[in-house]
C-alpha cells in the first residue's frame, strides 16, 4: 500500500467545503477516543487500477490540516481501521454534530471524488444521517460522548 502525499483540493481540505467550515471547531474541555472502521466496496471502481493501492484516510472536522488519520487494512476484508484521538466530546448535544468522512482511493472515479461515508463506524455506530451525500463535499453528522461511543442525531 502505497501514501499519496496530495489529494484533490475538493476531497480533502477541511475549508474547502461549506459543511466542515460551519461545523463546531471549538475544543471542549473534555476530549475522547473513537475507534473508525470503513468497509471497503469489493471492487475498485476506477479506470486506473494503480490508485486503488492507495491508504484510506479519515477526516473530521474537528482536525486541522495534517492530523488526518491513515486508515490500517484488516488482513483478509475490506475493512479499513484507525483511532481518531482529541475528539471534542459533544454529547449530550450543546453544540453542531461533528462530520466525519473518508477518502477511499477505490472511489476516485465516481461523483464524490473519492470522498465517502457511507459504511463508516465511529465508535462502534453505524452512521446513518449524512450532509451533502453523493457529492464530493459527503460527511456523516454524528455526536461523541466522553465514553468512545458515536451517537447519531436524533
Amino acid at each position: 500500500m502505497r501514501r499519496t502525499s496530495h489529494f484533490p483540493a475538493n476531497t480533502c481540505s477541511l475549508t474547502q467545503a461549506h459543511a466542515w467550515t460551519n461545523s463546531s471547531t471549538n475544543c471542549s474541555a473534555k476530549l475522547a477516543s473513537y475507534s473508525n472502521t470503513i468497509s471497503q466496496p469489493n471492487g475498485c471502481a476506477n479506470t486506473t487500477p494503480l490508485a486503488c493501492e492507495n491508504l484510506v484516510v479519515f477526516f473530521g472536522s474537528w482536525m486541522r490540516p495534517g492530523q488526518e488519520i491513515y486508515l490500517t487494512s484488516d488482513p483478509g476484508s475490506h475493512v479499513w481501521i484507525g483511532v481518531a484521538q482529541g475528539v471534542p466530546v459533544n454529547w449530550p448535544p450543546v453544540e453542531a454534530p461533528h462530520l466525519v468522512r473518508v477518502f477511499d482511493p477505490h472511489l476516485v472515479d465516481t461523483s464524490t471524488g473519492g470522498v465517502t461515508a457511507a459504511r463508516l463506524l465511529l465508535g462502534g455506530q453505524i452512521l446513518t444521517q449524512y450532509d451533502s451525500p453523493g457529492t464530493p463535499q459527503e460527511s456523516a453528522v454524528v455526536y461523541v460522548d466522553g465514553n468512545g461511543v458515536g451517537r447519531n442525531p436524533q
